[in-house]
């Protein structure tokens, strides 16, 4: 035993060692960290979703709501169910572009959170008011909700409140990404699958999910295409171009994060004058120069755009807002070449490249080696002026409309 002891702390004096030359003692911290981290972490994590409402989902046995025909001239009431709100938050942010034009036009939009976390409902419904200005009526989904000629789920926890509830409404899934992709194969994974087995009309972020919902799972699902905030970004003169931007999100996965670094230090290398600006999240030190900003807002991140000539944008499932915000301000987004990717921008500013390294850092290497860059980024910014939110939330409106008339 004795023996056994020295050998183990003799493997790991040599395992630090080796450690501390190539790391240093950033290298040691982030170790032990991440191994006091598995120590304490539970066994089992909290849910997204409440196993009782899991259970009590019977797909077999799916209750038939009574849907209210909406009458012409009436307005069409609505109850949005949804997870608490952070500000910033992406999904949140277009879910009330969407909510903010319905009631412009005369709907009646309720707010309803589904929160197996627990948290304070009262902070999370003045988010609500100060950041997406939604003023309309908020509850839980643990009360009774109002009947209405439409039940929106979300997100895929929110999909088993809405399945189980009894109020009267025809059922709507806002789909935003197609969240089995968010999980490792487990539990979480298949739960979030069989949503789209809940008979539920699907309301999708751009084209490629309402054809993968329709193909894969016989979803009756409509299209809305992305809109652009052009008061919010746009190609200002008085900047020079000297940069590069990289929206850095490494606590979600389907942002591609690594790939994304490794991609920045062949580029950094290549071209070591160029600015590496990096928003999205607070990074911390990586193996190349940058300029961190972190969290940024509107106004702040279009300075950003305006600085620079490419943007690096990944998605390994369906698209961000990110691209459209720099073809506006003339920054071209360099995004992985996918189907995804290709379906929902439809620009042909957009620059591909294979999601390997070598590849999005040369792409990001001709465009700031490209001798006729104003006349491009000019043209980029111009291609995306048609594109508005109050598009989508008219093509919002006739789903609506058409689906709770039938």
């Amino acid at each position: 035993m004795i023996n056994r002891a020295a050998s183990q702390i003799g493997r790991r004096l040599r395992q630090v060692r080796r450690v501390w030359l190539a790391e240093g003692p950033e290298g040691i911290s982030r170790r032990a960290r991440t191994v006091l981290a598995e120590q304490i972490r539970p066994k089992t994590a909290l849910s997204p979703v409440l196993p009782a409402d899991v259970i009590a989902a019977d797909l077999t046995r799916p209750f038939q709501p009574p849907m209210p025909s909406a009458k012409q001239g009436e307005p069409i009431a609505v109850n949005w169910v949804m997870l608490p709100p952070s500000p910033g938050s992406g999904g949140h942010t277009t879910i009330f572009r969407i909510i903010n034009y319905l009631q412009s036009h005369g709907y009646r939009n309720r707010v309803y959170f589904y929160d197996p976390y627990l948290g304070d409902h009262q902070y999370y419904e003045s988010v609500l008011r100060t950041y997406y200005g939604f003023a309309g009526p908020v509850g839980n989904v643990g009360e009774t909700m109002a009947d209405g000629n439409a039940v929106v789920a979300t997100s895929w926890p929110t999909a088993y409140p809405v399945f189980n509830a009894r109020c009267a409404g025809k059922r709507f899934y806002f789909v935003q990404d197609f969240e089995p992709y968010f999980h490792p194969v487990s539990t979480a994974s298949i739960l979030a699958e069989n949503t789209y087995r809940m008979g539920f009309h699907a309301i999708t972020a751009g084209r490629w999910l309402s054809e993968k919902l329709r193909a894969e799972f016989g979803m009756d699902a409509d299209p809305f295409d992305f809109g652009c905030d052009t008061s919010r970004y746009e190609r200002r003169s008085g900047f020079e171009r000297g940069g590069i931007a990289y929206y850095a999100r490494p606590g979600a996965a389907r942002r591609g994060f690594e790939l994304g670094v490794m991609a920045l230090e062949i580029f950094a290398r290549r071209q070591p004058d160029i600015d590496i600006h990096i928003y999205g999240d607070k990074i911390g030190t990586l193996p190349f120069k940058t300029v961190e900003h972190g969290v940024v807002n509107p106004d702040r991140l279009n300075e950003i755009y305006n600085k620079c000539f490419a943007g690096l944008s990944l998605s390994l499932t369906n698209v961000s807002l990110v691209p459209h915000e720099m073809l506006a301000a003339g920054c071209i987004p360099v995004v992985n070449d996918a189907e995804h990717n290709r379906i929902v921008l439809d620009n042909p500013f957009v620059r591909y490249a294979q999601p390997t390294p070598e590849a999005l850092a040369a792409e990001l290497d001709a465009l700031v080696s490209e001798p006729a860059f104003d006349s491009l980024s000019r043209a980029a910014a111009a291609s995306v002026n048609s594109a508005t939110w109050d598009d989508a939330g008219a093509r919002v409106d006739e789903v609506f409309r058409r689906v709770t008339r039938t």
